[in-house]
């Protein structure tokens, strides 16, 4: 390799000893090879982390509308809805005569519009909140006519109908946590035209499954529509584990009642609640309750209503 070098040279410096112009080639040092960098290492992405809004109830205000404030001294109404929710939540957990598939979704509803159920359900709710063992949801399911976001003062906002209508919400994105420690609140949603449909859609049956089964200490109460003014609530109905049927003491029939009671035959356990009842019990209580044999009638009684 080296003789070539040399004979290459010689025979240039003969070339310009001859008088032939040779161009000048500079001699370029030679570069070492730069290693190339290393590709900077991509940052791997946590999962962004979902949480629950949360909203501060006027626990004050609600005490003056009759609904009850878990933290306030014992009420007469604290007292009448205890008798109310403790066969519900021993049947809930499981505790009752036998094993309810779905025992911890309770649908409050009632057979016509005006009745107190959506009363009930808050109240139903206030009260579960204050066990030792168990958290409740309360659900806006009317869909249609939604009142527990007005009742209870807080705005509307995204919730069930979402839910329903995109099964990759997250539920976490449109719970609503509050100042009751143990309670939290799923509005009905953004307004729909076909939301009453929705109810009895596919996609709504899927979800109630997954609310059943996510969380066993939870109890969920559904404020529904009444029953004798829409098929929806009847559909809901066959996925409930137990219905608390509200009726207006003073106002609705017995025949109504009967009516409304045969539309949820399918449903394990159905429990009737008087509302307004206080003309008709000595204790002055506005409230009671019994099972679906009994509805605190007499014919009279229906004349009048």
């Amino acid at each position: 390799m080296s003789s070539l070098i040399e004979q290459a040279a010689k025979r240039l410096e003969q070339l310009r000893q001859a008088g032939v112009d040779m161009p000048a080639t500079p001699v370029r040092p030679v570069q070492p090879v730069q290693p190339s960098p290393a590709p900077a290492a991509t940052p791997e992405l946590s999962a962004p982390v979902v949480t629950s809004r949360r909203v501060d109830l006027d626990l004050d205000a609600l005490t003056v509308a009759g609904i009850i404030n878990p933290n306030s001294p014992r009420s007469e109404i604290a007292d009448q809805y205890r008798v109310v929710k403790r066969p519900l939540i021993k049947n809930a957990m499981g505790k009752g005569a036998s094993i309810i598939a779905n025992g911890n979704l309770i649908m409050v509803t009632s057979a016509l519009p005006g009745e107190g159920k959506s009363f009930t359900s808050i109240n139903l709710a206030m009260s579960i909140a204050t066990e030792l063992d168990n958290t409740v949801m309360l659900v806006d399911a009317d869909v249609a006519r939604p009142s527990v976001m007005r009742m209870l003062g807080l705005p509307d906002g995204p919730g069930l109908l979402d839910m329903v209508l995109d099964d990759t919400l997250d539920m976490s994105s449109v719970l609503l946590k509050t100042n009751v420690d143990k309670l939290t609140i799923l509005p009905s949603g953004t307004p729909h035209p076909r939301a009453t449909e929705l109810l009895a859609s596919d996609a709504m049956v899927k979800l109630l499954e997954d609310m059943a089964a996510r969380y066993p200490d939870r109890i969920i109460v559904f404020d529904s529509p009444p029953l004798l003014i829409t098929t929806e609530s009847r559909v809901l109905a066959t996925h409930m584990g137990q219905i608390v049927l509200v009726v207006n003491a003073g106002k609705t029939l017995q025949s109504e009642v009967k009516q409304a009671v045969a539309t949820i035959e399918s449903c394990p356990v159905k429990l009737l609640l008087l509302n307004r009842a206080s003309s008709l019990f000595k204790g002055g209580y506005g409230y009671n309750y019994g099972y679906t044999n009994g509805y605190g009638y007499s014919r009279e009684e229906e004349k009048a209503a």
